[in-house]
């Protein structure tokens, strides 16, 4: 079970580094695409694909929590 938990705590740390990359990613294409190319959506829109992310993130978290509490019994 400490595997398992050890596992999930490593894939909640790249799902957020993953999540960041993405985000920034689409919020400079929104923000260039506003100023140079004419889109209509605001650059906040960027923040809405995070909301996948998180839900992983959190996901992973409570598992490896789970798991931790499972494997000190």
């Amino acid at each position: 079970m400490k595997k398992l938990s050890v596992i999930f705590g490593v894939s909640a740390v790249l799902l957020s580094d993953i999540m960041c990359a993405v985000v920034a990613y689409n919020y400079c294409d929104l923000v260039w695409g506003g100023r140079y190319a004419g889109y209509s959506a605001p650059p906040g829109t960027a923040f809405l694909y995070a909301v996948p992310y998180l839900v992983g993130i959190t996901a992973c978290a409570v598992l490896a929590i789970i798991f931790r509490k499972r494997a000190l019994k």
